[in-house]
Order: structure tokens, then sequence, then C-alpha cells
């Protein structure tokens, strides 16, 4: 027997169960306050807000079906019909109106509304790790442009140490006497005249 409510009335099984139901749950029910809770109270909400758009979506959609079946046009009467059809549009009066003799406009050369494919710009083909590659590239430049300056301040300074040699050698030589002693002035003065050009040329 169906239990009596306080107001003296019989209450059915469909407003018990009405009664009894207290909404869905998502996720289990003993979550701790945090993350997953929250995630979870965030999916309840958005599936709420989901199902009342579809609701008022489909109330919206019947609302109009509705209207459109109580203001479709009726069929008009015969007479309007061939009245109707004897109109001309204004534009083809207008067109009709014209003068014959007015000479076609030429065709364009290509429609605008053809439908031949157009030639695809295409893009150009994206090579793996291009940063990387420029970068490498860009590191190998410089350490060969460092490997060059190395060399040639090595030259340099094996070209500098030869010259000293060969200018010492010279000049030990011409300091030696000749047969009666005497130092030679001549070789001696242009090896020091050689010496002072360079120093001059380098400064």
């Amino acid at each position: 027997m169906a239990p009596i409510s306080h107001h003296g009335k019989k209450e059915s099984k469909g407003d018990d169960m009405i009664k009894r139901s207290k909404g869905f749950s998502v996720g289990p029910a003993n979550l701790p306050d945090g993350t997953y809770r929250r995630k979870v109270q965030k999916i309840k909400k958005d599936l709420i807000h989901k199902a009342k758009v579809k609701n008022s979506y489909s109330k919206l959609k019947e609302r109009e079906l509705n209207n459109a079946t109580t203001t479709t046009p009726t069929a008009p009467e015969p007479d309007d019909a061939a009245a109707a059809s004897l109109e001309l549009h204004p534009e083809r009066q207008a067109m009709l109106e014209e003068p014959t003799t007015a000479e076609p406009a030429a065709p364009s050369p290509k429609n605008q509304f053809s439908h031949e494919p157009k030639p695809r710009s295409r893009r150009p083909k994206s090579v793996p790790f291009e940063k990387e590659a420029r970068l490498a590239q860009r590191r190998k430049e410089e350490a060969e442009q460092r490997r060059k300056a190395i060399e040639d301040a090595n030259r340099q300074r094996q070209q500098k140490l030869e010259d000293r040699e060969r200018f010492r050698k010279a000049m030990a030589k011409a300091r030696t006497g000749g047969r009666n002693g005497q130092r030679k002035l001549g070789r001696e003065s242009k090896l020091l005249l050689e010496k002072v050009q360079r120093v001059m040329s380098e400064g």
C-alpha cells in the first residue's frame, strides 16, 4: 500500500521516486578536497550545462517548427498566379527596352566563375632541424675562420723569426773584420737600412 502523506492524500510510486532522486554523481563520493575533486566537479558542471543547452535547443526547435506550421503560405488562387506570370521583372523589362544595336560586351578571357583548377602555390618543404643545422653551419664557419687566423699568425711569426735569424747572421758576417781586420761598413749600413725600412712599414 502506498504511504499516506500528512496532508491525507495517498502518494503514488512515481512521486516517491521523484522525491528520492538526488541527481547524479560523477566519480567516487569520498574524494578529499584537492585536484581530483575539483576536476570531478568541473566535469559534472560541464555535463549539466550541456544538458541544459540541449534541452533549450530542443524546445527552441520545437517552437520554430510550430511557428512554421501555423504560418505556412497558402497556395495562390489561379487568377493571381496567371497575373503574376504575365508580369515581367523590372530588370528584364529594361533589358528588352534597350536598343538592339548596342554591341554585346566582349566576353572576358577567363570567366571568374570557371571551374578550371588553379595552380596551387607550394609551400617550401620544411626541413627537420633546420635551425640546428644553421647554427652548426655558422659554428663550423666561425671555427674555420679562427683556424685560418691562427695559421696566419703562426706563419707571420715564423716569417719574422726567419727574417730575424737571417739578419743576425748577415750582421755577424758584416761585423767580422776583413783581411786587415776592419769592419765592412757598406754591408752593415745596407742591413741597417733594410731593418729601418721594415720597421717603418710595419709601424
